[in-house]
């Protein structure tokens, strides 16, 4: 198999693909809830004041002013005035002078106001209802998700990003698939490598959950906000008494957490438990990360080939430990 061409980069370094992608989606999706229409939801307003009036409905400070708006929604100010002093023409808006600052306004929904937007909120749950009935029970949950992700990942720009945590647990039912489907997104996204490699560990996989031995054997999967980000399997090698770390994989959004360092860390701490003499282990040079984490813990190269797999040229190595 030929190894793909790069993509051609923007000026910003990003593949050129990726952002087509990223605004094919937009297009997509505005379509798809309407906000491309003059107004939404059948009402007199555009999309830009129906979501100035549900800030008010549903406020994410206590007593908002227009700059709580304004920053909450990413609003222009003078956009912003102009709408709020619409909406105080039609009673749908009023302002309190604060009593901490006279120069300040809280603004608040009159009951005019809750009733005129009782209906639309009502109308855009219908809505998403609607659009989330032609999807069956897996499929909404897939689409929820995914909603999660994009909004976790693009939420942290321009913010300050939470701490991220994750967790280790055994392995649940679809765990093993996960194994088979991250491994082929990654190689092939980070390193071209084709689809052999996701046969591989497809029957690598295969062969743990035939022939494991709970008792000398162990697969852990690191968790963070419900989803598998990096798993690790420690099993008996061909050699008595000798363990063998296989299947090592941390997500791009577990990275820079020391995640493959705890991995590792669990398999050679259960190796030594259950007796375990040595540990051995097959990578390749071009895993930097990996390597690195390997030596760090006293592995120490023991042999490497060059040869042609995975549709490359790579340099396979084997790392051996003694515990």
């Amino acid at each position: 198999m030929p190894a793909a061409e790069p993509s051609p980069k923007t000026e910003t370094g990003i593949a050129s693909e990726r952002v087509a992608a990223v605004r094919g989606f937009n297009r997509f999706y505005t379509r798809q809830i309407g906000l491309l229409r003059k107004t939404y939801l059948d009402t007199p307003y555009s999309l830009g004041e129906m979501r100035v009036l549900h800030e008010l409905a549903h406020p994410s400070v206590e007593q908002p002013t227009a700059k709580d708006i304004g920053q909450a929604l990413d609003l222009d100010a003078g956009y912003l005035s102009r709408v709020l002093r619409n909406f105080e023409k039609r009673g749908l808006i009023k302002r309190t002078t604060s009593k901490n600052d006279a120069r300040q306004s809280h603004l608040s929904l009159t009951a005019q106001g809750r009733k005129f937007f009782a209906p639309a909120e009502r109308r855009s749950d219908h809505d998403v209802a609607e659009m989330l009935a032609a999807l069956s029970e897996r499929e909404q949950s897939e689409l929820v998700r995914a909603m999660g992700t994009i909004e976790t990942l693009l939420g942290h720009i321009g913010a300050s990003l939470p701490e991220r945590t994750y967790t280790l647990r055994d392995l649940k039912p679809g765990d093993l698939g996960w194994i088979v489907a991250e491994h082929g997104r990654v190689y092939t996204r980070e390193y071209n490598w084709d689809s052999s490699f996701e046969a591989l560990v497809a029957q690598i996989v295969a062969d743990f959950a035939k022939n494991f031995d709970p008792a000398m054997e162990r697969c852990w999967i690191a968790e963070m906000d419900g989803e598998p980000v990096g798993s690790v399997m420690l099993v008996k090698d061909e050699k008595p008494g000798v363990a063998r770390i296989r299947l090592l994989i941390v997500s791009e959004k577990a990275r820079g957490l020391g995640l493959g360092q705890r991995l590792t860390d669990e398999c050679i701490a259960f190796a030594r438990t259950r007796g375990y003499h040595a540990i051995t282990l097959w990578t390749h040079e071009c895993l930097t990360a990996a390597r690195r984490c390997y030596q760090k813990r006293g592995f120490t190269l023991t042999s490497s080939q060059n040869r042609m797999s995975f549709g490359q040229n790579v340099v396979a190595e084997f790392w051996d430990l003694t515990l």
